[in-house]
């Protein structure tokens, strides 16, 4: 048995990202996909004193057919800038001191080109730190089909998959009926049902990144996950 799920990156993204990652045995990050402005490639929220906050690292878009590893950066100073609003918004939290040097250095090692470089840097970091040992792989690695649903399938195949675990924005387009010809059960991610932590600035917001969980609940974020054994 093998269960896997295949999304695009997203820049440090909420909990419910690595809840799919955590629940499959390989994590495919999706990125020869089509960029799209305004979405979670290059931009996440944090909570402040005032509000919600948008972090967002600048790209050039030059072609609505780039794909999302395509992408490239083009403020060299835009870390630095992110985690000064991070330190100044979660400096009160209570694991911020545990964290800060290793968020720090995070932040200040991100100089890679593109947001897929950025984006994996990110989440192959925040994995290990709540303890999230998946197998995460790239889409690049494989020849991919034509076909939304198709493609999909053929990386499930590709990678020798009982169990497709999908994302639930997917129900729009994913074509059941060719995974059930094939022998791969679909199933469909459930983010409803999530425990509140200790956060600061009410009222409670669950879609923020995951960097507000770790620097609030430290070591026991990883027990605020669905994919994490009770």
């Amino acid at each position: 048995m093998k269960k896997i799920a295949i999304l695009q990156s997203n820049y440090i993204p909420w909990k419910g990202y690595f809840d799919i990652i955590g629940s499959v045995d390989e994590f495919v990050l999706y990125d020869d996909m089509q960029y799209t402005k305004n979405d979670w490639r290059n931009r996440n929220k944090i909570k402040t004193q005032n509000g919600l906050q948008w972090l967002s690292i600048p790209v050039r878009q030059e072609s609505l057919h780039q794909k999302i590893n395509e992408t490239k950066i083009i403020d060299p100073k835009w870390n630095v800038n992110h985690w000064r609003s991070i330190s100044q918004s979660y400096a009160k939290a209570p694991h911020f001191k545990a964290y800060k040097e290793q968020m720090e250095a995070l932040y200040m090692s991100a100089t890679m080109e593109t947001i897929s470089e950025i984006n994996r840097h990110f989440i192959d970091a925040i994995c290990a730190m709540i303890e999230i040992k998946t197998v995460i792989r790239d889409s690049r690695e494989f020849v991919l089909a034509d076909g939304k649903s198709e493609r999909l399938l053929a990386l499930c195949q590709d990678l020798g998959a009982t169990t497709y675990l999908s994302g639930p924005a997917a129900r729009d387009y994913l074509d059941e009926s060719i995974f059930k010809e094939a022998g791969i059960a679909v199933e469909w991610m459930d983010y409803s049902g999530y425990e509140e932590y200790h956060q600061l600035f009410p009222p409670f917001e669950h879609g923020v990144s995951v960097i507000d969980l770790i620097l609030n609940e430290g070591e026991n974020a990883k027990n605020f996950l669905k994919s994490t054994p009770k």
